[in-house]
């Protein structure tokens, strides 16, 4: 099988987050940056995928020039090669279009993504990657098994109920978190990373499929804090009834 995994590089979890100046996003200087969570458990699913039927894992990522050393994390864990779309992080469509455009020419029988990234939360851009490729898709995926045409899923739905799918081949999944669990980069991994091929998209090979960003930020903050006392007097009965109303129609508990 030859498995593409889209993977996107986010702000460590321990690091402070602060508004950049602009109020648009977080202030990335001084950030350390890693592979988003859920796309960790993508990627290694599918090196589990490879292990069992063999085949080839192809980690393939949107973002500046520093995405380059999360691409090559995962080459360390095993992937056997890394695409690298040089172009500043934009909004879903745009980047599921510039997935989709190195994708095509890879012809991978199955394409895994995180659910969701651990900075937008959008779980956007696998859907949309699988409708520009034209390719059945399933989300929340537990489990994966490969049949004879296709595979066998297992997807997370609520109050602790599953549903089995069957899908033919090629097809996308967006894989849970906890679906297995991760593996670290070995130290004959990290060596043999740095010798992997790793293709750098650059901006002029995708001009023509970027456009006007349909989705902008136009305030990020932090919300106030504050402290409001209100005194209710009253005989007991009048008390009662004034706070069961703030209850129900200000803080809206009842």
């Amino acid at each position: 099988m030859k498995i593409a995994v889209a993977i996107k590089q986010v702000p460590l979890r321990d690091s402070p987050l602060r508004v950049n100046a602009a109020g648009t996003w977080i202030d990335e200087d001084n950030l350390s940056f890693e592979i988003n969570e859920p796309d960790a458990y993508a990627l290694e699913e599918a090196l589990q995928l490879r292990e069992k039927h063999g085949g080839e894992v192809i980690v393939i990522s949107v973002g500046p020039a520093r995405v380059s050393q999360t691409i090559r994390e995962a080459l360390a864990k095993g992937a056997d090669r890394g695409i690298h779309i040089d172009v500043a992080t934009l909004d879903t469509l745009h980047v599921a279009n510039l997935l989709a455009a190195a994708l095509r020419p890879e012809a991978p029988d199955l394409v895994l993504t995180g659910l969701q990234s651990d900075d937008y939360g959008f779980a956007q851009t696998g859907v949309v990657l699988s409708e520009l490729l034209g390719w059945p898709h399933a989300t929340i995926i537990m489990q994966i098994e490969k049949k004879d045409g296709g595979i066998r899923v297992k997807r997370e739905l609520e109050s602790g109920y599953f549903q089995f799918v069957e899908m033919p081949l090629p097809a996308l999944l967006t894989i849970q978190s906890g679906i297995n669990k991760l593996r670290y980069a070995t130290l004959i991994g990290i060596k043999q990373a740095k010798n992997k091929p790793l293709r750098k998209v650059t901006f002029a090979e995708i001009q023509s499929a970027l456009g006007p960003n349909l989705q902008q930020i136009q305030r990020l903050y932090i919300p106030q804090k504050t402290k409001k006392t209100e005194m209710l007097e009253g005989t007991s009965a009048e008390v009662a009834k004034k706070l069961v109303e703030k209850l129900r129609n200000e803080v809206r508990v009842l």
